[in-house]
């Protein structure tokens, strides 16, 4: 899914390097391998790769300097301009998925083929924000992923603005029956985001009736980012949004100063069964060694206010682009 694959793999990373630096001093100067044996030391594998020169270069002449100069790019400016958005469980991303399978199959790549699978299917539906004290001003918003609806007359609330959860468990009292802004620095979008996934169910755990997160990016031109949220089975599900980082920072000087800040929200936002979809998969079968695996992937869904060519259009066209360029090269 497009909705939280950059979290998980900034989380293996660390995994994968917490695990490898504990192994460095056991097994310093020889390589890993699976039978437990070791007869390699860091020098062999280093001229061992040294050995693939020729073949690298020859990749990167025809991605660069040959015939597939830009290729992937327009590939993708295609698919991106014909298709537009994919939310999963979306007509647009069943159109996606059989354009790749044509695509795919044109491309000359062995053994294309479709695996079922199921996908979420939410819809965010009309949505707006307006403060009405101590001024009226429309707040841009987005709803999260998996996000509530407000009631039809939406909700209109009292504002309490927080910094971080250690704030708002701080002064839980005073957020019972409001909506919670976080208005949290951005660190790191590893960190930052968990601010998007788990404010509404912290605002709720104290008593809140919504909330909104300011958006995860270091920089902003009011411009509200959505993304996936996770509620949890004990706790009440509450509407979420993000808004910009402008509103965030304009009810943090507000609220820093005494002002009495009140927001009507309403979302339209619903939830369906799991849709059917697929898996789309091209392979190039090895010629040594047609039992082994390397998988390369990105994922074809992407969030419905955008074009998706970065998340993560980007990402499974280098994929496919990388099986092209090996079928090319014979």
């Amino acid at each position: 899914q497009a909705i939280c694959g950059k979290e998980k793999r900034e989380k293996m990373k660390y995994v994968f390097l917490i695990f490898f630096m504990n192994l460095l001093p056991q097994y310093a100067g020889k390589s890993l391998r699976r039978d437990g044996s070791y007869p390699k030391t860091f020098e062999d594998i280093k001229n061992e790769i040294a050995g693939y020169t020729d073949i690298a270069k020859a990749v990167i002449d025809l991605a660069v300097h040959g015939k597939a100069q830009n290729r992937s790019y327009e590939r993708l400016a295609v698919f991106a301009d014909t298709i537009g958005p994919r939310l999963s469980g979306s007509k647009n991303l069943d159109a996606a998925i059989k354009y790749m399978f044509s695509a795919l199959q044109e491309d000359g790549l062995e053994n294309v083929h479709l695996e079922p699978v199921k996908v979420p299917h939410w819809e965010r539906g009309e949505e707006f924000a307006m403060m009405l004290e101590p001024r009226n001003h429309s707040i841009a918003i987005l709803g999260l992923g998996s996000s509530v609806a407000t009631p039809p007359e939406g909700i209109t609330a009292e504002v309490i603005v927080v910094a971080s959860f250690d704030e708002l468990h701080k002064r839980a009292q005073e957020a019972k029956g409001k909506i919670v802004v976080y208005n949290e620095p951005f660190i790191n979008y590893g960190e930052t985001v968990r601010y998007r996934s788990q404010g509404a169910v912290e605002a709720a755990k104290v008593g809140a009736v919504a909330s909104l997160i300011r958006s995860v990016a270091s920089f902003s031109i009011h411009s509200p980012h959505t993304g996936w949220q996770d509620y949890q089975p004990d706790v009440p599900r509450i509407p979420t949004a993000c808004i910009s980082v402008e509103d965030a920072e304009m009810m943090s000087r507000m609220s820093f100063r005494g002002t009495k800040i009140i927001v009507h929200l309403k979302m339209g936002a619903k939830t369906y069964a799991d849709s059917p979809s697929f898996n789309t998969v091209a392979e190039i079968v090895g010629s040594k060694y047609p039992e082994q695996i390397v998988l390369v992937s990105g994922h074809l869904d992407s969030w419905d206010v955008g074009q998706g060519a970065m998340d993560d259009g980007g990402g499974a066209f280098i994929s496919w682009e990388a099986l092209s360029l090996i079928k090319d090269l014979g």
